[in-house]
């Protein structure tokens, strides 16, 4: 105890000196900082001192121009109360701890809470609030000092820490989202269903991005099942006059029931499924006649119709019927966030069945040149796509100088997520067209190939202009 209070009295002899240094008194300091002058005579004056909030500690930083984080390491001892952890406290330091990078006052504070088991909540807490605040990064560390402790693996916090984890690992590499997926399937069933819910479908999104058709197959069979027996488990509550709480989810219940049906379609189509496809879609394609529809959910049953629409004409056009191309264009245009998924189709049927697609690709130049941005592995995912297959068109189309530039490109997309057997077609499509690539590209090539040997180059601010035609 004598130490802990050696520390508190260091904290705020250093805050006393800053005041006497620039000459404030606590009117001024109560001016500058907000805090009201009673509570700082308490924080500062008062024996014993009232304990310090972080925000407090803060406030003191920037009133005295000092930088994020200044005294953070003789806080620690605001942390206890006579040997006791004050959770009002301790969460709201760890949490900004987080979020400018202070490591060495989490592993220290840390080494402190786990001497006692019940503690393991406090980190929780410190995870869920840094995730729900957008920090999913800086809560990885807490959601895996949960797993890593808990000695309990049915316990409900340490397989929602386990969900949590999952889903901030995402990322663009597409190596580490595998190992995530890996990392949580077994757990997934033993969520309470709002959890299981959501797990799913982000399970069935990833996978879907990382080409694991089978996969998304499984998971979004899982999901169809799950949304449907919560459905029917609401709709029986209502008409026995039952008070029905609703799962608490992120999305509406109707959007985990469609992407039940819509993401087994677009697997089965992935696999060249198209009959079987065809008759998931009309599974989601009319949901008016679900019974819990709010305004929002509504508005989901109208994604849900458009989508239909758009993946119908994307199997006509993959079957080969190029009568529906002027119908599904004009349908594109009035869509604009349909375009890339849209085009991906029509080039990849184009291939497929050799017929010319210019027309489209020059009536589309504008919206493909703004095909530049990505926020998340599925975007980055279909623009490679939508590359790749615009590469092999134009390169069996004779046109080479642009095919050969597309697939330097897609090889920096493959190697920015990488995606090992993308980054192989691209290699294999490029050699076989070697001949007719300029010796600029030739050099371009050299140096990406040699740069991932080396792993010297950062292919994350690649030189190449990705949204030209």
């Amino acid at each position: 105890m004598g130490e802990c209070k050696t520390i508190q009295r260091s904290l705020r002899s250093e805050i006393e000196h800053q005041l006497k240094e620039r000459g404030y008194t606590l009117t001024r300091l109560s001016e500058i900082t907000g805090i009201n002058q009673g509570v700082l005579s308490d924080l500062l004056n008062r024996i014993p001192p009232r304990s310090m909030k972080i925000a407090h500690l803060d406030a003191f930083a920037d009133a005295f121009g000092q930088s994020q984080g200044w005294l953070y390491e003789l806080y620690e001892s605001e942390c206890f109360a006579e040997g006791k952890v004050s959770r009002s406290r301790v969460i709201p330091y760890l949490v900004r701890c987080a979020e400018i990078g202070r490591r060495d006052c989490i592993d220290s504070i840390v080494s402190k809470l786990l001497d006692d088991q019940k503690n393991i909540s406090v980190l929780f807490q410190v995870a869920e609030q840094l995730f729900t605040n957008g920090k999913r990064k800086e809560s990885i560390l807490f959601y895996q000092l949960v797993i890593d402790t808990e000695k309990n693996s049915y316990n409900e916090r340490f397989v929602i820490a386990q969900y949590r984890l999952f889903r901030a690992l995402q990322g663009t590499d597409s190596e580490e989202n595998w190992k995530a997926v890996i990392q949580f399937d077994p757990y997934r069933k033993r969520l309470p269903e709002n959890y299981q819910l959501d797990a799913l479908l982000q399970l069935a999104n990833v996978c879907f991005s990382l080409h694991k058709w089978q996969e998304v197959e499984r998971y979004a069979d899982e999901l169809r099942e799950l949304a449907t027996a919560v459905y029917q488990d609401e709709l029986r509550g209502r008409k026995m006059n039952r008070k029905i709480i609703p799962p608490k989810t992120e999305r509406h219940l109707v959007v985990y029931y469609g992407q039940g049906f819509l993401l087994k379609s677009a697997a089965l189509e992935k696999q060249g499924l198209y009959a079987e496809a065809k008759k998931y879609i009309s599974g989601y394609a009319d949901l008016s006649e679900f019974e819990l529809l709010d305004e929002t959910g509504r508005i989901e049953v109208e994604k849900f119709r458009l989508w239909a629409t758009a993946n119908r004409y994307t199997l006509d056009v993959l079957l080969g019927d190029i009568e529906v191309l002027p119908a599904y264009t004009r349908f594109l245009m009035d869509h604009p966030k349909e375009i890339l998924s849209g085009l991906i189709a029509i080039m990849e049927s184009a291939n497929r069945h050799r017929f010319k697609v210019d027309g489209i690709l020059e009536q589309f130049s504008s919206q493909i040149h703004d095909f530049t941005e990505y926020e998340n592995s599925i975007q980055m995912d279909r623009y490679f796509r939508f590359r790749y297959e615009l590469a092999t068109y134009r390169l069996q189309n004779g046109q080479y100088v642009s095919g050969m530039e597309d697939i330097l490109r897609c090889l920096v997309l493959a190697t920015i997520m990488k995606n090992d057997s993308d980054f192989i077609r691209c290699v294999t499509l490029f050699e076989a067209f070697r001949p007719h690539a300029t010796d600029q590209q030739k050099t371009e090539y050299k140096q990406i190939m040699e740069g991932i040997r080396n792993e010297e180059v950062d292919f994350a601010s690649n030189r190449f202009s990705f949204g030209t035609v």
